[in-house]
């Protein structure tokens, strides 16, 4: 039984995989079109976002059981074509969300208190005090939108804070917890003073986050994005950014990033993200909310025992 790796994982996973009975092999390099004519021998593929896996490449993979995504997106892989295939799709959430969680939470910490814009005055020989006073997060309303495996890790995080926070996620009913408080939409919008986004990207939540969605907050917000860049309108934000309906935002995953995530798309720069690049109010990261040295461990663990699970499911074998 092998298994194909196309980004290179923590070496507990090949190690956990071949203790299985696997053969473990690596393609760091080969396009979507290689693969077509290297799949078919496989049984399972391991890979982050390098690769698009698409119909063509699942019909060319006869023997393929599983697709195991390190870490949450799937929108770069056809997995309604996959399982109707009879492939399983795994992915990897439990193994970076108290990454997110905490990355969240810095980033709003960052927001709140400027502390981007004081770094770099600072730097730059400025001691400005006034006009970087913070915003304490005790005494406001956190709002959460989307409560799995991410939202729920952040909602933890604020433990302490002396802050209430609520949730909504329109794909769960049930959900509110010690943490937050499941709401409607319409509580949300009329209760946040701070957002907080944690919903899948798929094609019924492609700018979920718009101008009227945005113009529904009946206070002005900070708003926080952790989830994908899609999600959120990001001309919309910025007009409510100039507007002062958002009164700052930390993004981690923008728009115009590649499909692969490795970098923001290469040629001119769209005006509302040279407006993000200016704006003292907006913290930037590169897409790293779940990128730290223990969530690549744990995506491996989190992977092993799926994989391991499925075995069992077979019927002690994948073949």
């Amino acid at each position: 039984m092998q298994i194909l790796f196309l980004n290179q994982s923590h070496p507990v996973l090949q190690a956990r995989l071949q203790a299985l009975g696997f053969f473990c092999e690596e393609d760091l390099t080969s396009s979507e079109t290689e693969l077509e004519s290297l799949i078919a021998g496989y049984t399972g593929i391991v890979l982050r976002s390098r690769i698009s896996i698409g119909r063509k490449l699942i019909d060319r993979a006869e023997n393929l059981r599983f697709i195991a995504r390190e870490g949450v997106g799937l929108e770069h892989i056809d997995t309604e074509y996959a399982e109707s295939k009879g492939i399983v799709v795994l992915t990897s959430p439990e193994g970076s969300r108290d990454t997110v969680g905490e990355h969240a939470l810095g980033l709003l910490l960052s927001l709140l208190n400027n502390l981007s814009r004081a770094d770099r005055q600072v730097r730059q020989g400025q001691w400005i005090r006034e006009s970087n006073r913070g915003v304490e997060i005790k005494g406001k309303t956190v709002g959460i939108l989307g409560y799995g495996n991410m939202g729920s890790a952040f909602a933890r995080k604020l433990q302490g804070f002396e802050a209430r926070v609520i949730a909504y996620d329109k794909y769960k009913s049930a959900y509110g917890d010690a943490y937050a408080e499941a709401v409607s939409l319409e509580q949300l919008w009329e209760e946040s003073d701070l957002l907080s986004i944690h919903i899948p990207y798929m094609p019924s939540n492609h700018y979920f986050i718009d101008g009227a969605f945005l113009d529904h907050f009946h206070k002005p917000i900070y708003l926080v994005n952790t989830a994908r860049g899609l999600v959120l309108n990001t001309a919309d934000l910025v007009s409510r950014l100039q507007t002062g309906k958002v009164l700052g935002a930390a993004l981690d995953v923008l728009e115009y990033e590649e499909t692969s995530f490795e970098q923001v798309s290469t040629g001119d720069i769209p005006a509302p993200m040279q407006y993000l690049l200016q704006a003292d109010n907006v913290v930037l990261s590169p897409h790293i909310a779940g990128w730290s040295f223990e969530s690549k461990k744990g995506h491996a663990e989190v992977l092993a025992n799926k994989i391991e699970q499925l075995i069992f499911t077979f019927g002690n074998g994948v073949s």
